[in-house]
């Protein structure tokens, strides 16, 4: 009986980078197989391996890299070829998708011109063809006014029309495997679930493997065949998805499907009334951007009203463009807002002037995105959360803060220790505890936090979401929770406000509008959050598919 070659087939493979510190054994005894036209994710925290792995297979690794084992592109073992032979397998063999299109996009260049590089590199096209073949795969995946938009820049495209893109340049020369390296990590959920799609219907016309590298549990229930789990370099479970999902047997698998955040409608109960007035008040809020060389201004927030009441966390939702972040801008007086009012701690921030509010500061508290870049890489953990007590003239010093900051650093459970690395010593969960410490050092009255967990891996997110969850309620401050993720809101916040494009889609409280949304754009955003649930997946696809024929 004939039998079908793998797309790729990974035999007792093993990764050892040589650092200063001494070796780092990245991947250790993985063996693969990734049959043609399947969807193999690979999920594991930051560090388990699985990027590497994934890399190796397009000989995408640094050469501090010492490579043993097999790893069979096509027939052919990529671990013993040459370098001119791996780049002609790259884009016809095998091509990547990679985690953030708008560094994977040459922005100097028409998206035309990129996506026929390929073509010319690898093949004699003329200029015509190759063209001819940009608009086409620019049509495949969904790109409107293909013809037209083939000569447009990078920049003149939204974050998922970008992600199209990149799988258009992957798609080009019709490879049989694709590692798509979290593709849908910085998308919104509608988008995602486009992107999602997507995926599925090139699969399922090009027959092209697709190796999905995602800890994205909810992505992996949506799209994936099968399921491999790898934790610190080494594979530990491999499953179809729908029994991997029903019956995880190894004990980190049951954590990792256990830590992803799920609707549930948590009934939290509401802030008791209070006579204090609301430490963030909203009413016909408009913020509107200047326009440049006689263009009309942008309006980014256009008639908003709602307020946050002390000791209350409000999640604050919407996608991409939708204007939540000039929202949390201008309540830090980021950004000045253009009509309607802002009070914000007392202090109506139309035409306000700097001096005025600045005293207003210390009582506001910030927990970034990526706290890797919020923090002074200069400075230890303990110096960057002394910081705001030395600004604000409570401590003259580091050293004489120290008492407060290990008090901090015990409340988000970082132990004093802690305080004497550096900001890269630290992982992203670490890293999100010292911010948290950092927020609340000068005991504020409103933390702002902007999607503070969605860089993070899920289970490092549901630590870090437990622990926010308990510092807000020990310390008391009102929260403005900015996120596009419908899950975290629910496990969080007592009342929500949804924005699209820049007004208030519905608000209320947190079960009422994600139980019972009012309005399509939520009802929208609701069924586009994939549910970590194979089987849920499948019927909701199904449903879908119903009511748009």
């Amino acid at each position: 009986m004939a039998t079908t070659q793998p797309a790729v087939d990974i035999r007792d493979l093993d990764v050892t980078f040589s650092t200063d510190g001494g070796d780092v054994h990245a991947v250790r005894d993985v063996s693969l197989q990734v049959q043609p036209g399947e969807v193999l994710a690979i999920v594991g925290e930051s560090g388990s391996g699985k990027t590497v792995t994934a890399r190796t297979i397009l000989g995408l690794i640094p050469e501090t890299a010492t490579v043993r084992g097999a790893l069979y592109l096509g027939g052919e073992d990529v671990v013993t070829l040459s370098a001119a032979r791996m780049r002609e397998l790259r884009g016809t063999r095998a091509a990547m998708i990679f985690q953030e299109p708008s560094t994977a996009l040459n922005p100097v260049f028409p998206v035309g011109w990129q996506l026929a590089e390929g073509l010319r590199a690898h093949g004699k096209v003329t200029a015509q063809q190759a063209r001819r073949r940009a608009v086409e795969m620019l049509q495949k995946v969904g790109i409107p006014d293909a013809a037209r938009r083939v000569n447009d820049y990078p920049h003149q495209f939204s974050g998922g029309q970008k992600q199209r893109i990149v799988i258009a340049m992957a798609l080009a020369l019709e490879p049989d495997v694709i590692i798509a390296d979290e593709p849908t990590t910085a998308l919104d959920v509608t988008v995602q679930a486009e992107i999602l799609e997507l995926l599925r219907e090139l699969r399922a016309e090009f027959g092209t493997a697709i190796v999905l590298i995602t800890h994205n549990m909810g992505v992996v229930a949506d799209l994936a065949d099968r399921v491999a789990v790898m934790f610190d370099g080494e594979l530990i479970e491999t499953a179809p998805v729908g029994e991997l999902f029903a019956s995880p047997k190894h004990e980190y698998t049951k954590k990792l499907l256990a830590a992803v955040p799920r609707l549930e409608l948590t009934d939290r109960p509401q802030v008791a009334a209070s006579d204090e007035p609301a430490v963030v008040a909203a009413e016909h809020l408009v913020i509107e951007y200047p326009g440049r060389l006689g263009r009309k201004a942008f309006r980014a927030v256009d008639d908003v009203s709602f307020e946050i009441r002390p000791g209350e966390v409000l999640g604050l939702v919407g996608e991409s463009g939708s204007g939540k972040t000039t929202i949390g801008r201008a309540i830090a007086g980021l950004t000045r807002v253009s009509d309607g009012s802002l009070r914000v701690l007392g202090t109506e921030m139309l035409g306000v002037r700097e001096s005025s509010f600045r005293p207003k500061r210390r009582d506001l508290g910030f927990v970034f995105q990526d706290p890797a870049t919020s923090f002074n890489p200069l400075l230890t953990i303990a110096q960057c959360v002394a910081e705001p007590l030395i600004v604000h003239g409570i401590a003259p010093n580091a050293a004489a803060a120290r008492d407060r900051v290990d008090e901090l650093l015990t409340a988000v459970q970082l132990l004093g220790e802690y305080g004497d690395r550096f900001p890269h010593e630290l992982s992203g969960g670490q890293r999100q505890r010292a911010s948290l410490a950092r927020a609340i050092a000068l005991d504020p009255k409103l933390l702002i936090a902007d999607e503070p967990t969605s860089a993070l891996d899920v289970s490092v997110q549901a630590r870090v979401l437990e622990l926010f969850g308990e510092v807000q309620e020990r310390f008391g401050f009102a929260t403005l929770f900015i996120t596009h993720d419908l899950a975290v809101v629910d496990l969080l916040a007592h009342r929500v406000v949804v924005l699209h494009h820049g007004r208030i889609a519905e608000q209320g409280h947190t079960k009422d509008v994600l139980g019972s949304p009012s309005d399509p754009y939520t009802q929208r955003l609701l069924d586009s959050l994939p549910v970590p649930d194979p089987v849920e997946q499948a019927a909701r696809r199904s449903r879908s598919r119903s009511a748009s024929s």
